[in-house]
C-alpha cells in the first residue's frame, strides 16, 4: 500500500507515471490511465512562467476527474518565485505539488533549477520548507543522486527534506552529468529506503523499461513505488503489461491491432482538447514509438509525421494493421 498526504493506493505494487515535458499532456496521461497507471504527473512547469501567466503554462494546469489521482510539478531557482507557483498551483486543486530537482537539461540545471538545486542544499532545503509551508497540498519531491560522481549527497538531501514535512521522495538513480546515459544505481535507492530515519514513501526512478524489471526493484530494494518515464513514451499499454505481470507473473502481449486502437484513442482525445492542428502536431512524437519496432515502416512513418489531416492518418494507422498483422505482434 502507497500512502502520499490523502492519497492511498491499496496495491502491493504501486506504479506512477513521471512528469516529462511536453508528453505528459492531457492526452497521454488519458492513454497511462486507461492502462492502469495508479498516479500521474503533469509535465513540469515553468515557475517564471507560470507567475507571469503565460497562457501555455496556464494550460498546463489543467486537470480532469478522469485523471486523479494526480500531481502537477513545478520547478525553477527563485525561492519567492517558486512559493507564488505553488501556491497557483494549488488553485487547481491536485493531489500533490512535486517539486523538480532532478531535470538534467543544461537550459534548466545550469541556470540553479532541476538538478542544479543540488548543488546548494541549503537553498533546496529552505526553498522545500518554504513551499510546504505554503499550500496546504500536500509536497513531493523528484531529485537525482546528486550532480556528478564526486557530490552524490541524496543520503543528506533526503534526510534533510523529509524534515521539511514532504510526502514523499523520488530518486532518479543517476548524477545530472550522467543524464540519462549509464545504468541507474538502484542500490543506493534502496540504502536511502531502509535507512530507519526515513519514513516518507521512497519512489525509485530510472531504466524501468518492462513488468520483470518492476518487480525486480520491489522485491530487491523494498521501494514503496516505481515510477515509470521514458519507457511509456509510444507505449502507454506498459502499466497494463505491468498490472498483469505482477498479478499473475506471466507476460501479457498487447497485439498490434490494440497499438492501432491507442494510437486512434489518443489522436481524438489530442485533437479534442488542442484543436486539429495542435493536437496532430504534438502526436507526431508518441507515433514515431508507438510502431518503432515494426520492420521496413520508414514510409508510414514519414507520412504519420508529415500528415495534417485527421482522416488521412486514421487511413494510415488502418493500413498499418493490414501491413503487419499477419506478421507482427
Amino acid at each position: 500500500m502507497l500512502k502520499i498526504g490523502n492519497i492511498t493506493i491499496n496495491k502491493k505494487y504501486p506504479v506512477i507515471l513521471a512528469p516529462m515535458e511536453d508528453v505528459t499532456d492531457l492526452s497521454f496521461r488519458y492513454m497511462c490511465k486507461l492502462y492502469g497507471v495508479d498516479l500521474m504527473y503533469t509535465e513540469f512547469i515553468a515557475s517564471e512562467a507560470l507567475i507571469r501567466n503565460i497562457k501555455k503554462t496556464i494550460a498546463k494546469l489543467t486537470l480532469l476527474e478522469h485523471e486523479r489521482p494526480v500531481g502537477i510539478q513545478i520547478y525553477g531557482h527563485n525561492i519567492d518565485s517558486m512559493v507564488e507557483s505553488a501556491k497557483i498551483v494549488s488553485e487547481f486543486k491536485p493531489e500533490l505539488i512535486d517539486l523538480n530537482f532532478g531535470c538534467p537539461v543544461k537550459k534548466i540545471a545550469n541556470r540553479g533549477a532541476g538538478a542544479g538545486m543540488m548543488r546548494d542544499v541549503p537553498k533546496l532545503i529552505k526553498m522545500t520548507s518554504e513551499i510546504v509551508k505554503a499550500t496546504n497540498i500536500p509536497v513531493t519531491v523528484k531529485t537525482r543522486l546528486g550532480w556528478d560522481e564526486s557530490s552524490i549527497n541524496i543520503v543528506e538531501i533526503a534526510e534533510k527534506l523529509q524534515d521539511t514535512g514532504i510526502k514523499a521522495l523520488t530518486i532518479h538513480g543517476r548524477t545530472r552529468s550522467q543524464m540519462y546515459k549509464g545504468n541507474a544505481d538502484w542500490k543506493l535507492i534502496g540504502e536511502i529506503k531502509n535507512n530507519p530515519r526515513i519514513k516518507i514513501p521512497i519512489i525509485g526512478n530510472g531504466d524501468v523499461d518492462s513488468p520483470q524489471k518492476v518487480k525486480k526493484m520491489f522485491d530487491k530494494y523494498g521501494i514503496d513505488a516505481v515510477m515509470i518515464g521514458r519507457a511509456a513514451i509510444g507505449r502507454p499499454w506498459i502499466f497494463d503489461e505491468i498490472n498483469h505481470y505482477l498479478q499473475k507473473e506471466e507476460i501479457k502481449i498487447i497485439d498490434l491491432k490494440e497499438k492501432v486502437k491507442a494510437a486512434k484513442i489518443q489522436l481524438n482525445k489530442s485533437i479534442k482538447w488542442k484543436g486539429d492542428r495542435k493536437g496532430i502536431y504534438e502526436m507526431r512524437r508518441h507515433f514515431s514509438l508507438y510502431f518503432k519496432y515494426l520492420p521496413n515502416f520508414k514510409k508510414f512513418k514519414l507520412k504519420l509525421l508529415t500528415s495534417e489531416d485527421f482522416d488521412e492518418i486514421n487511413n494510415l494507422l488502418d493500413e498499418i494493421y493490414g501491413t503487419y498483422a499477419t506478421d507482427v505482434k
